[in-house]
């Protein structure tokens, strides 16, 4: 029978593969080749490259159950690990501003949301929830937040453009607070995917992966862990496909019904994940994905930075997406699968320090 409360390797391996699948989609040898499933969706319904992003939030809320509950229980003061949180919090937050000035720092011409800075805020949220909520209230916010964003965003007319159309961008309660409020360039011009009222539900997303990390916690075997993981996945599918009648699925918005989904697509990866690699030890093969799993900020960084090499349209790029993509077209090989190629490649590159720290046993936590 397994140890109770054991560490679960399959936390590392979702984040780690989230972390890959991540560089895939950001890096592909030409983005005038690509497959539509390696593209977000533009507007409603989503695509696989739209599970990604929720799955690295719901893990964030995972590992903070994991990991604040064990600090509380060797005896460390709320106080001291509320510093932490907020020394971190402002790390990520700072790392994801880095990379939008990374390599010009144009400080003109800043982006102050974006990835990184998403992750920050719902680490920080989700951590003071953490220390200073319980379950009952956690799940009660969760839950009023996902209503209550369904109201404002169906249901609520808009100042001088009146009730919303979830079919067009432009006339939500999201673009219209963040065209009014959000300072610097948006990613797209007049409103941005990780703008202010969006960051809400994807907070939910975080305290669902908080749920998770409770029922992790508790003290009975792995085969009954996966079972209520399954449990609760598929209960939160069921009402995000219910509630998408009224509130279409759409990354852009961060939906309540693609909160609600998403979570339990995650949930349902992280059971599926603890049942290969944790109770049938099937690991081998998930490696490299905890390489980048333990490292996976670093990870993630270093990916962005070293766009500006690898990319001809960058500020210092040599052009070896272009090489590459000629190359390979030139073999007979399809401009799609060269650019899918190419990806796959960059992920080799990344993978290469990111091994060697591993070997190392070096993991940078911001």
């Amino acid at each position: 029978m397994e140890k109770l409360n054991q560490r679960i390797l399959a936390v590392d391996i979702l984040r780690g593969l989230t972390i890959i699948f991540m560089i895939v989609v950001n890096d592909p040898g030409s983005w005038n080749d690509v497959y539509p499933l390696l593209l977000h969706a533009k507007w409603n319904g989503i695509t696989p490259t739209d599970y990604i992003f929720p799955t690295f939030l719901y893990i964030v809320g995972v590992s903070i159950v994991l990991s604040l509950k064990k600090q509380l229980d060797a005896g460390n003061l709320k106080k001291k690990i509320l510093r932490k949180i907020l020394v971190r919090s402002l790390k990520i937050y700072l790392v994801g501003l880095f990379l939008w000035l990374w390599p010009s720092f144009d400080f003109e011409n800043i982006r102050w949301t974006g990835v990184l800075q998403r992750i920050s805020i719902v680490f920080l949220c989700c951590s003071l929830l953490f220390l200073y909520t319980n379950l009952k209230v956690q799940i009660i916010v969760a839950f009023n937040v996902l209503f209550l964003y369904l109201i404002l965003m169906v249901f609520i007319p808009i100042p001088g453009l009146g009730y919303p159309d979830l079919n067009v961008p432009e006339k939500n309660w999201a673009h219209f607070i963040d065209s009014l409020y959000l300072p610097g360039v948006l990613w797209q011009k007049t409103w941005d995917p990780e703008g202010i009222l969006t960051t809400l539900p994807s907070i939910v997303t975080g305290i669902f992966g908080m749920i998770s990390g409770y029922i992790l916690c508790l003290k009975n075997s792995l085969n009954e862990k996966i079972i209520n993981l399954f449990v609760f996945g598929v209960s939160l599918m069921i009402l995000g496909d219910i509630i998408s009648y009224i509130f279409p699925l759409n990354k852009n918005l961060w939906s309540s019904s693609y909160t609600l989904l998403m979570g339990g697509v995650s949930s349902l990866l992280l059971g599926f994940l603890i049942f290969l690699i944790d109770l049938k030890k099937i690991f081998s093969i998930f490696k490299p994905a905890k390489v980048f799993g333990v490292n996976s900020i670093f990870s993630y960084t270093l990916a962005g930075m070293l766009t500006f090499v690898f990319y001809s349209d960058s500020l210092w790029g040599f052009g070896f997406n272009e090489l590459f993509m000629e190359a390979f077209i030139s073999l007979g090989v399809s401009a799609k699968l060269s650019s899918l190629l190419y990806a796959i490649l960059y992920v080799f590159v990344i993978w290469i320090p990111c091994v060697l720290m591993y070997k190392r046993k070096i993991y940078i936590k911001l």
